[in-house]
This record gives structure tokens, C-alpha cells and sequence, in this order.
């Protein structure tokens, strides 16, 4: 459960007559429990990677095994109910809808993946994971009346709020000062350990990564350490 294999993926982008490989041939595994960053300049393949294994774009070769199966040769609605059960996405910007209170809009995620709880079940998990991210008293509140650091707070609630095994963190604290981005990254960590995630971030702030459990390093669409 959670584990979650990216085999020789390579992607190829054409630009007219030119052909640019972005990723050549990249191997990794993930595990439940631990929380993987991946690091490297810009246009180094970490946020392909990320968007590859999300199931948000396409390989153009290699294999993506999530619990035996290949996500490569999946359909695009059987990758679409994947992403909504199985994944959790935490991006740079918390992407609140701004009419929601807080509970609306774990509420709506517990829809989106087509929950199975009953209505009464539902809101009792929507206390349970705010209370896991100290958010439980601002239940009723909207996002414009949340500061940066909650509003990344109730993000990450809502990207666990269905129980997904992998959660992809896309420069989840990149809008944040440094105190924020430290809380952000406790917070990640200590959910990863808690509901056994199998986590996957891409960063490049060198100061969060005593957060991780592992750092892969690219470049040149290439892991090099």
C-alpha cells in the first residue's frame, strides 16, 4: 500500500521541427511514510516529474506503477478517478474557492472524490482533519479572512480530507516567509508519519529540506544523487 514505482520515464516535447527531451530515462520509488523532495535548477525535470506521477500530463516512455498497476496505460477517466480518491495535491498557492467557508470546501473535496460517507460522517471528518491541522476553530471562516499560513493550512486539509496515499506537494510554502514555511513543512512531515502518505514535493528552498526523509537531486533530466 502507498508504494509507488516511476520506471526509465522519459518525456519529449516537440516545438515545431525540434524535439526537446525534458526527461531521460528517470527511475524512482516511493514510500509510504516518507517524504521525498525533489530538488535541482530550473528546467532540471522535478516539476515534470511531479506532474507526470500526479497523472496531471503524459510520459512519453517508461512505466508509472501506482499498487501494481501502470498509469501509463490507463484511460484518461480511470487516471481522472485516481487523482480524485487516491491523490492529494498541495500547490504554491492554496487555490480556496473565495466564496467557501473552510468546512465547504473540504466538504466539496469529500464530493469530488466521491465519498461513501454519510452526510453526518462527512462533516465529523472534516473536524477530524482540521483538528489534525490546528485549523478546527476556523471551521466558519472564508479565505480572505485567513492569513497566508492558514490558508496553506486548510490547503493541505483539504488535499487529505478523503485519506489519499500519495500527496504531491508543488512548492507548497514558495509564498510564505521562512516562520510560515517551517510550520508548513512540521505540519507535511508529521502528516506523512501520521496517515502513512506517501509524499512527494518538488522545492527549491534549501532550508526546508531538514523536513524530508530523502532528497533526489536532477538535472538535465537526470537524477544525480
Amino acid at each position: 500500500m502507498g508504494t509507488f514505482l516511476i520506471e526509465d520515464v522519459t518525456k519529449t516535447f516537440t516545438n515545431g521541427e525540434v524535439e526537446e527531451q525534458i526527461l531521460k530515462g528517470v527511475d524512482l520509488t516511493l514510500k509510504e511514510g516518507e517524504m521525498t523532495a525533489l530538488i535541482g535548477p530550473s528546467g532540471s525535470g522535478k516539476s515534470t516529474i511531479l506532474t507526470i506521477a500526479a497523472g496531471l500530463q503524459r510520459a512519453t516512455d517508461g512505466e508509472i506503477l501506482f499498487e501494481g498497476k501502470d498509469m501509463t496505460k490507463m484511460s484518461q477517466e480511470e487516471i481522472r478517478q485516481v487523482r480524485a480518491s487516491e491523490f492529494g495535491f498541495v500547490f504554491q498557492s492554496s487555490h480556496l474557492v473565495p466564496f467557501l467557508t473552510v468546512e465547504e470546501q473540504l466538504l466539496l473535496m469529500l464530493d469530488v472524490a466521491e465519498s461513501k460517507l454519510s452526510k453526518k460522517e462527512q462533516e465529523k471528518e472534516v473536524d477530524n482533519i482540521l483538528k489534525l491541522v490546528e485549523m478546527d476553530h476556523r471551521k466558519d471562516a472564508y479565505p480572505a479572512s485567513l492569513s497566508g499560513g492558514e490558508r496553506q493550512r486548510i490547503a493541505i486539509a483539504r488535499a487529505i480530507i478523503h485519506r489519499p496515499k500519495i500527496l504531491f506537494a508543488d512548492e507548497p510554502t514558495a509564498s510564505l516567509d521562512t516562520k510560515r514555511s517551517k510550520d508548513v513543512m512540521e505540519l507535511l512531515r508529521q502528516l506523512t508519519k501520521t496517515l502513512k502518505l506517501t509524499t512527494l514535493m518538488v522545492t527549491h528552498d534549501e532550508e526546508m529540506l531538514p523536513y524530508v526523509d530523502r532528497i533526489i537531486t536532477m538535472r538535465d533530466g537526470h537524477i544525480v544523487e
